[in-house]
């Protein structure tokens, strides 16, 4: 009998939410002062257009990192408890985010620091390649099935307020101190922040519960009786293949829409940095309440109708908002909120993802997809798309409106009957 969600399911939500966004700005931090970092961690004779790319590229490092973690976390995470590895992985993103707000700079030790902010960004990768696929797999283990779709979704909104939080600490910093204060020591303080906020939510998931479904398979001994990523790779490839498309369709919009948009507007379009980052921050806002949108709607309308709805109302979206750049700030800000809506509609991507894979091996065969794709599609777009805007300003809109297209075949596509 369809039970409602009970004060355990909220707490659980809650406090997953909560450390989910902590690691996630600490994450995407990096993304947002991505300019400053560039000037400092770079000789100061580099072209503007390399050193972004540069820059990006160590951003991307991050993202090739993800399919190590999430590998090994979720090997784990399978053969030992889902709770323990959740734990885990956000100590493991605490530690290296701080260390990038005591990094030494360029001036100060030469090329050892670009190489230095290279290491913390491969070992912040391999943190949160576990992370996000075994919070949504805890979360989808912990909720009932008729709320498995808003479940999902408010997770995916906390993991988004991350974003929130790196963005408008920016901002802060953008606005509180100048340039020159900003390039002196004002950069660091989001950084040690996380990395302080980081190690109160390692404190804070202790008091989360082990999954049911887990709790289940080892009274059951159904436990994955071999590796459970070699159980992944022969008995379910047309899984993994799907949620391999699906979470590329995920990366155009948080990847390019989200984290990405900020730096091309100020570098292709000269947008101050007050003004792109502000604009950001409602469209982020905007994201959240789309996540949590569109997880209800998988409930009550069916996850394929959601996907086919909001992959084309971000496909149109994302072209009136990049077509229309830079245009006045009140459109700007208007268009960018209204794209960051229909960027929520990522959120049905863990929904049908976890969803394919059974539960012994469940948290694998998410954790591999959604890395490894990840790593390719997440890692490489920025640094693409820096090349990319050089020729053509339109290409994040051509980006963005292709995968729209492949989202909405792939909810089609004969392996996601369970959609």
């Amino acid at each position: 009998m369809p039970r409602p969600l009970t004060r355990h399911d909220y707490r659980t939500l809650a406090l997953a939410a909560l450390g989910g966004a902590l690691e996630f700005y600490d994450f995407v931090i990096y993304v947002f002062l991505a300019p400053v970092i560039g000037r400092l961690f770079f000789p100061a004779d580099m072209p503007d257009w390399l050193r972004l790319l540069q820059t990006f590229g160590i951003f991307s490092a991050g993202y090739l990192a993800r399919p190590l973690g999430g590998i090994v976390i979720a090997h784990f995470g399978d053969l030992l408890g889902r709770k323990r590895m959740f734990t885990l992985s956000i100590f493991l993103m605490a530690a290296p985010t701080l260390a990038i707000g005591l990094l030494p700079t360029y001036a100060s030790v030469g090329i050892v620091a670009p190489l230095l902010l290279l290491l913390m960004r491969i070992l912040q990768g391999v943190a949160i390649g576990g992370e996000v696929p075994g919070a949504w797999v805890f979360v989808a283990e912990h909720v009932p099935e008729q709320r498995f779709g808003l479940g999902i979704g408010t997770l995916t909104a906390g993991l988004t307020t991350g974003i929130l939080l790196g963005s408008l600490m920016a901002g802060a910093i953008d606005t509180v101190y100048g340039p020159a204060a900003v390039a002196a020591f004002a950069w660091r303080i989001p950084f040690v922040a996380g990395g302080a906020f980081g190690f109160v939510s390692v404190y804070l998931r202790r008091f989360l519960a082990e999954t049911p479904v887990f709790q289940e398979m080892q009274t059951r001994r159904s436990l994955a009786r071999e590796v459970p990523i070699k159980t992944v790779l022969r008995d379910h490839r047309r899984e993994t293949l799907l949620a391999l498309g699906l979470t590329w369709v995920l990366t155009a919009g948080i990847v390019v829409v989200i984290l990405f948009t900020p730096a091309y507007l100020q570098q292709v379009f000269h947008v101050p940095a007050v003004s792109a980052l502000r604009a950001n921050t409602f469209a982020t806002m905007t994201f959240i309440a789309g996540c949590l949108v569109f997880g209800w709607a998988s409930d009550r309308i069916g996850t394929r109708t959601a996907m086919v709805s909001g992959f084309t109302g971000l496909l149109a979206s994302s072209y009136l908002f990049y077509s229309g750049l830079p245009g006045a700030p009140i459109w700007l800000n208007l268009t960018y909120a209204l794209t960051g809506f229909f960027v929520g509609a990522v959120t049905l991507v863990p929904i049908a993802a976890v969803r394919s894979f059974p539960a012994p091996v469940r948290f694998s065969g998410l954790s591999f997809a959604y890395n490894v794709s990840y790593a390719v599609f997440g890692g490489l777009t920025p640094v693409v798309l820096s090349l990319w805007v050089r020729t053509d300003p339109m290409a994040p809109a051509y980006y963005v409106g292709g995968l729209c297209l492949l989202g909405i075949a792939l909810a089609f596509a004969p392996n996601s009957a369970t959609l």
